[in-house]
């Protein structure tokens, strides 16, 4: 789970989501947003280039988003949603995950539900939208095409109080899509809009979640009046020392360097990366709270902090603490020296608690951006979920995190930063991708709602394997999660017996529309029709034991060599997991890497210094998580198999 939890989940923004709507006819829709245009004299492209941007059109059956948005425009109405969240128990574990120090002990939050007045207006929109309209709420909550004229009723409401005219050109109505967005800032609100304009100009043609078949027709000649912000009184933004790209809005709100109580600090540690040590992974987190819990929490000295903060409902990033520094999130300390951390509001646990295409949009350009900065190769092994990364000794395992979930749309995150998942050999390459069609693929999940209860069925990136071609065979068994041999569940946050999109796997056999990848040691099983694939062809690295050898250690963290040490430091263990890498087996290579490990265990940055070693190591994808083995004990061959 998401890094600011801390007891039962916090705020999950729904409880059980209800079954997703039967398809209708694929004109309805479309038919709904030229009506909502006429009625509201709002330009159908401005409708349904918005819609777009909040939902891609999809219903999600009627669920709330991760903010309390409903329906294809995300009319929030985050009270309700609150009042439904069901209390969801997870994983417990040190952020920081350095040996060298005391686990650190984070603030416990509490769950409440808020009023109407003490939510700010992006996160009651439909409260409003009810009032214009005078649909009832539940049926803006439930029904599209009402959701749909809520949106152009919200829409045609901000250019009246802007002065504008009703209808007419698109590019008229460049500030009542700014203020759609909710933004209170001014970059923010640009963005959003500028976004729109993008959208309506480049045109779309989907098929929906509900079976929809929905088009925007390109506009070339739609351009934005950016002018219209200069009277709306929005506030600027401090981005005097953010790093983000031009295309992102971005604040700095700066997580505290502070010394507290007896020898402890907070809440991240200074360094000077990447002139000390690389930066060799971003990591992707769900906060697991709201977005103004986020930010208080990211403030608290006596908490922990991770470099980046995304908004769900416009995609809205705060900057803490600079790339250069190490924050404390994912819970492993050699991926925490080695990373930037990005947390986007949101909850794994909620299947339909979706989030929306500005942030998605928003934290794509981000990454590319960090990713070219930082020379981070844009694939699975290097943008990790929290979810993937390894327990660095074998007691940590089971309490490592386990967002951002199945539910995360790894395929269409990857898309927008133009690394879409395809084929890239024939069979013989000896290695499949995962790369399920997201839509489509909805594995059975339980403990959405509560323990043993069915989760509502969802679009996913995950593909459960097994120990046998057969989905009536047991699952595969993670020793490491589960010491004492305990079967594996089809709970949301069980990571024992899955993999997901983008990830790749050495192939062990094939029968008929099964594949069987190396997995934690064994042979295991997937369902891969031909018809609907869930993997594609592809080849590489692969690393297998040395000759002779019947097998090698697994390691969650490549550290040095005791030798390295200086004089006086205490050499950090080289522990390794209950894995073992058999003779025989291959795992796919994500990196090589020589052996560091982060000294930093005081407030006095003079005593903080990088030990490097001359121990190497291979990054491999061991597991749903990634793992690491020394390459004095494997070798290295090409993945094609005759």
């Amino acid at each position: 789970m998401g890094t600011l939890a801390t007891g039962a989940l916090l705020l999950p923004l729904l409880g059980a989501a209800p079954p997703q709507e039967a398809a209708v006819p694929s004109a309805q829709l479309q038919g709904a947003f030229a009506s909502a245009a006429a009625e509201y004299q709002v330009p159908q492209s401005v409708l349904l280039g918005v819609s777009y941007l909040q939902s891609r059109w999809d219903a999600h059956g009627g669920a709330p988003s991760v903010t309390g948005g409903y329906g294809p425009m995300h009319l929030t109405d985050a009270r309700t949603a609150v009042a439904d969240t069901v209390a969801h128990d997870h994983a417990q574990g040190d952020a920081r995950g350095d040996d060298s120090r005391a686990p650190l002990k984070a603030t416990e939050a509490s769950q409440s539900v808020p009023t109407q007045a003490q939510l700010p207006a992006r996160l009651r929109t439909l409260v409003r939208a009810a009032e214009l309209t005078g649909i009832p709420r539940e049926e803006l909550r439930s029904d599209a095409a009402a959701n749909v004229r809520g949106g152009a009723a919200l829409l045609a409401a901000a250019q009246k109080q802007l002065g504008k005219p009703l209808g007419g050109d698109p590019a008229d109505w460049y500030g009542a899509i700014a203020k759609f967005s909710g933004a209170d800032d001014a970059a923010t609100a640009a963005t959003y809009a500028n976004d729109v304009f993008a959208v309506i100009r480049d045109g779309e043609r989907r098929t929906t979640d509900a079976g929809q078949n929905v088009t925007l027709a390109a506009d070339r000649a739609a351009q934005p009046k950016a002018a219209q912000l200069e009277t709306m009184g929005l506030r600027k933004t401090d981005t005097s020392d953010t790093e983000c790209p031009k295309t992102v809005s971005c604040e700095w709100i700066p997580a505290p360097y502070e010394e507290f109580g007896d020898g402890d600090y907070g809440n991240h540690d200074l360094a000077d990366r990447p002139k000390d040590q690389s930066i060799d992974y971003i990591v992707i987190h769900d906060t697991e709270a709201t977005w103004e819990q986020t930010l208080k929490l990211v403030q608290d000295k006596t908490y922990l902090a991770w470099h980046y903060s995304l908004r769900s409902t416009d995609g809205h990033i705060v900057q803490s603490i600079k790339a250069k520094d190490v924050g404390w999130h994912a819970g492993n300390w050699y991926v925490n020296a080695k990373s930037i951390g990005l947390e986007h509001e949101g909850f794994l646990a909620q299947p339909d608690s979706w989030y929306t295409e500005e942030m998605y949009r928003s934290s794509a350009r981000l990454v590319s951006y960090l990713a070219k900065k930082y020379d981070i190769p844009l694939d699975r092994q290097h943008i990790l979920g929290h979810d993937t990364v390894p327990g660095p000794t074998a007691s940590t395992i089971p309490s490592m995190h386990t967002d951002p979930g199945p539910f995360w749309d790894w395929a269409h995150y990857f898309a927008l930063m133009g690394k879409p998942f395809h084929p890239t050999a024939g069979q013989g390459g000896g290695v499949v991708t995962i790369a399920p069609r997201f839509a489509e693929n909805q594995p059975e999940f339980t403990g959405c709602e509560k323990a043993g209860v069915a989760c509502a069925p969802h679009g996913s990136s995950a593909v459960r394997v097994y120990t046998e071609p057969s989905e009536d065979a047991p699952l595969i068994k993670d020793i490491g999660l589960r010491p004492g041999g305990q079967d594996s569940t089809i709970d949301v946050n069980d990571m024992a017996s899955r993999v997901s999109t983008g990830q790749q796997y050495a192939v062990a056999e094939r029968k008929g529309d099964w594949t069987a990848i190396w997995y934690l040691g064994q042979k295991a099983w997937f369902k891969n029709p031909k018809k609907q694939p869930t993997a594609v062809s592809a080849k590489g690295l692969v690393v297998t034991p040395k000759a002779g050898a019947e097998s090698v250690p697994v390691y969650g963290r490549a550290y040095p060599e005791a030798s390295a040490y200086p004089a006086g430091m205490t050499p950090q263990a080289i522990s390794p997991l209950p894995y073992k890498l058999l003779a025989g087996q291959r795992y796919v290579i994500g990196g090589r890497t020589t052996g560091e490990y982060f000294y930093s265990p005081t407030f006095d940055t003079t005593s903080h210094r990088v030990v490097k070693g001359k121990d190497v190591y291979y990054e491999i994808q061991f597991a749903h998580r990634i793992e690491y083995v020394r390459a004095a004990d494997v070798q290295v061959v090409p993945s094609t198999v005759k």
